[in-house]
């Protein structure tokens, strides 16, 4: 059983590496053995992310993609293909959030948000199925939704809206990829303390928000290790169409 999470012969491409929950996965799965392709729209904090990886013995690309950008899709995975060969696991993590609430969102804001959590990251999971289903390749997709994709809160009405997209569509995707021998599931964090909301704890509102979660705790980032290393490796190997949740009991409110 000590090779259960083992994902030494995987080639995974990371959306939104460059920094939060993205990076952390980096860091993880190169530390458990495997080939990671970094992928965001500037790479120049991807290229401190490799070299850090590379200093420590693991193998890491850096590779330019906006999902916004269907164009890019393809040729980010051209790359990531002459660097380590085929893809055989993404996760798909790049995203985004507009805090206003309903009735302030514009159309621009409401386009930003979905085209880079939905509409992005489904042209990103298409686009490797098509080519894993060509090669006749085994395939793993792991998509980062949410608990506010199963949940709400108020000033997040079109970030709730992309992440209750994501979970359907992994649902949908699992469905009619089973066949070719491509697993699908998704990711749902609850409320983690990253590098971008890490002074908002420490605010009245950080603080009122962080006592409705059962545990009384934020999560770490580290504490999505476990669920990423289960999604990414053959331990998930009969998971598909799953909502994993980890969110220090948020959902239970």
């Amino acid at each position: 059983m000590s090779d259960l999470f083992d994902v030494s012969q995987e080639t995974i491409l990371i959306t939104g590496a460059s920094q939060g929950l993205g990076r952390q996965f980096a860091r993880v799965l190169s530390a458990h053995g495997a080939a990671v392709v970094l992928a965001a729209r500037q790479t120049g904090k991807l290229k401190g992310l490799e070299e850090e990886i590379r200093g420590k013995g693991g193998r890491a690309s850096a590779v330019q993609m906006d999902v916004t950008d269907i164009a890019s899709i393809g040729k980010a995975l051209d790359a990531a293909e002459a660097a380590f060969g085929p893809v055989s696991v993404l996760i798909n993590n790049a995203g985004i959030a507009i805090e206003k609430l309903s009735t302030e969102q514009t159309e621009a804001d409401w386009d930003a948000v979905i085209n880079a959590n939905l509409k992005g990251a489904y042209f990103m999971a298409t686009e490797l199925a098509r080519r894993m289903i060509a090669r006749k390749q085994e395939g793993n997709i792991v998509n980062i939704a949410s608990v506010l994709g199963l949940g709400v809160m108020k000033f997040l009405s079109p970030y709730t809206v992309s992440k209750a997209g994501i979970i359907q569509a992994t649902k949908v995707m699992a469905l009619e990829l089973a066949g070719n021998n491509i697993r699908v599931n998704a990711l749902a964090p609850g409320y983690i303390d990253t590098e971008m909301n890490h002074d908002f704890w420490a605010t009245p509102a950080g603080e009122k928000l962080t006592k409705r979660i059962p545990q009384r705790r934020v999560g770490a980032e580290s504490d999505l290790d476990g669920a990423i290393l289960l999604l990414a490796s053959k331990a998930s190997r009969y998971m598909t169409g799953t909502v994993v949740t980890v969110d220090g009991g948020f959902l239970l409110n």
